[in-house]
């Protein structure tokens, strides 16, 4: 028997209020010309919602192929309500095998941020022909991959892991009495955590600390460095991808209420996850609550890390602002440099200091001179560092980024 897909989208022709002017799209012609050719071409049978639904009330065929479908493919175009309340429903119900599309115009509500849309443009009431063969051959891979991967893509399933296993468990017959017991004894998943920890460097890599985590945690699930290293790996790790994994990483570390927290190490995880979905989404509460938590985490701690991020990110602010809001970053920004140099030149007169932690401390030297305006002391400094490795190429980065800001 066929495998099925069911599409949720609008049909006829709707207007897209999102668009200015505003356009009458053929939805028609995206599920006649795209969706439904993509979907045979792929071997399934393909079911648009209004085909079973014939009434204006959401009744027990539409729940029905939402919890029952092989696939879900949901076109958000012209927003939709019912298509938007279905894709939910789906989220809820299944851990994967959802596809989500819009025409390139959908502009995307905050919630919907951390999800793939396959977009595609819409000419109105026909789509050129290059672009339906374009977007078939997508699609048709999409559904290629779903189906082969079953990997998770529900935002629902992918905050809240334990519903994939309280799912498993409740088909399971019979349950079974205790769960198994992990022999390696805690020191020594310590020990291989440290050691994994080290030796990532690609995204992938921090999938392994993950895991590592998952063994560590069924010891102590509730232990707050724990959850801050699960923080810091889930977001390392970009999986399923970079933005995705930021959300995941702020639903993890929510748990030690990093708004309110005196802990310097969950304010600035706390400040690491905003800095890094501001870069991803432009969203300026993004950037501005990555400036608290680093300025509480330096003000608590009175630390190089936080302190020099705190630095960077006034800039970034200043940047985009204007007359006194602007200049006053600035001027807080040097301000927290030369506090920061002081620290670092303290720091280093440790005997007991690994070369790790002084590769960073010096690397933060060279970053504070390069933004109080000193570039040829910060340049004198740089080449006291080891070229070569990761490390260098992310301080690298962070100086051009942080000469693009200079006013």
């Amino acid at each position: 028997m066929p495998k099925k897909c069911f599409v949720v989208m609008g049909f006829g022709e709707k207007t897209d209020f999102q668009s200015n002017p505003q356009r009458v799209l053929d939805l028609n012609r995206t599920f006649e010309d795209i969706i439904e050719p993509a979907v045979t071409a792929a071997g399934l049978d393909c079911i648009r919602a209004d085909k079973i639904i014939h009434s204006t009330v959401i009744d027990k065929p539409m729940y029905d192929n939402l919890l029952e479908a092989d696939l879900v493919i949901a076109d958000l175009s012209t927003s939709n309500a019912n298509a938007l309340y279905e894709l939910g429903v789906r989220h809820a119900l299944r851990p994967h095998a959802t596809i989500v599309i819009a025409e390139s115009k959908f502009t995307f509500p905050f919630d919907l941020n951390h999800l793939s849309i396959a977009k595609y443009e819409h000419m109105g009431k026909e789509i050129g022909f290059r672009e339906v063969m374009r977007m078939r051959d997508v699609l048709q891979k999409k559904i290629d991959v779903i189906m082969q991967q079953q990997e998770t893509d529900s935002p629902v399933f992918l905050f809240l892991p334990h519903l994939m296993q309280d799912q498993a468990a409740a088909k399971a017959a019979p349950a079974p009495t205790a769960a198994p017991k992990d022999n390696t004894s805690f020191a020594d998943l310590m020990q291989i955590f440290e050691t994994t920890k080290k030796a990532a460097k690609a995204p992938g890599d921090w999938r392994l600390v993950l895991a590592i985590l998952d063994r560590i945690q069924n010891l102590q699930p509730n232990d707050p460095y724990l959850i801050q290293q699960r923080t810091l790996a889930t977001y390392k790790s970009e999986y399923p991808d970079a933005l995705t994994s930021l959300l995941a990483a702020r639903g993890v570390l929510a748990a030690l209420e990093p708004d309110t927290s005196s802990d310097a190490e969950t304010v600035g995880l706390w400040g690491a996850i905003h800095k890094r979905l501001w870069t991803a989404t432009g969203q300026r509460e993004h950037l501005d609550k990555a400036i608290r938590s680093y300025s509480r985490g330096y003000f608590i701690k009175d630390d190089y890390y936080n302190g020099i991020n705190f630095a960077f990110l006034l800039n970034v602010r200043a940047a985009i602002s204007q007359g006194d809001d602007a200049i006053a970053d600035r001027v807080l920004a040097r301000r927290i440099r030369t506090e920061v140099l002081a620290l670092c030149d303290t720091a280093l007169k440790s005997d007991t200091l690994s070369d790790d932690a002084k590769f960073w401390i010096t690397a933060t030297k060279v970053e504070a001179l390069a933004g109080m305006g000193k570039p040829d002391e910060s340049e004198t400094l740089r080449k006291t560092l080891t070229p070569g490795d990761w490390k260098m190429d992310s301080l690298e980065k962070q100086l051009k980024a942080l000469a693009a800001l200079q006013p």
